[in-house]
């Protein structure tokens, strides 16, 4: 996709706050109309879509959206992105055991900047699971590594909830 339409999509994204839940129509109506620009068989479309969806309270209507994206291609950070928001969603109406099996399977198959994410939201679905123990692992485990002191012993911490 072209700088333009990204830098578009950031700015809009960057104004959702800005809109109260009266008004989430009209956000939704923004992504709308950039991803209308797009090819129609482009997987960034529904993937905006659903991340409008479900930012405004509907993860019903974002899960397909999401699928659909992933089924199009959808690659690169977007595609982990939208790995993580839909095992949220699932969560949310849920079904917080797919949302393990996709974070888990996320969580093996690269590392980026996003594998924090990937065990934050591993961890949500975990709770829900009622897994509390394996979820606090994985939470303190994201968190070692960013602590200015401690990062040993929490880390070696978290693995021990789990032994």
């Amino acid at each position: 996709m072209n700088r333009d339409w990204e830098e578009r999509v950031a700015a809009a994204w960057a104004t959702f706050d800005d809109y109260d839940e009266a008004d989430a129509g009209e956000f939704r109506a923004v992504i709308d109309a950039l991803v209308a620009e797009l090819p129609s068989d482009h997987p960034l479309g529904p993937f905006e879509q659903a991340g409008a969806w479900d930012s405004t309270g509907h993860s019903d209507k974002a899960i397909p959206l999401y699928r659909e994206a992933l089924a199009r291609g959808l690659d690169g950070s977007p595609r982990r992105q939208a790995t993580i928001q839909l095992s949220s969603s699932l969560r949310n109406i849920g079904q917080a055991e797919e949302g393990v099996t996709l974070l888990t399977e996320e969580l093996a198959a690269r590392t980026d900047e996003l594998d924090d994410a990937v065990r934050a939201f591993l961890a949500l679905c975990l709770s829900t699971l009622g897994r509390d123990r394996e979820a606090l692992s994985l939470a303190l485990g994201a968190l070692a590594p960013h602590l200015p002191r401690y990062q040993r012993s929490t880390a070696n911490y978290a693995r021990e909830l789990v032994e």
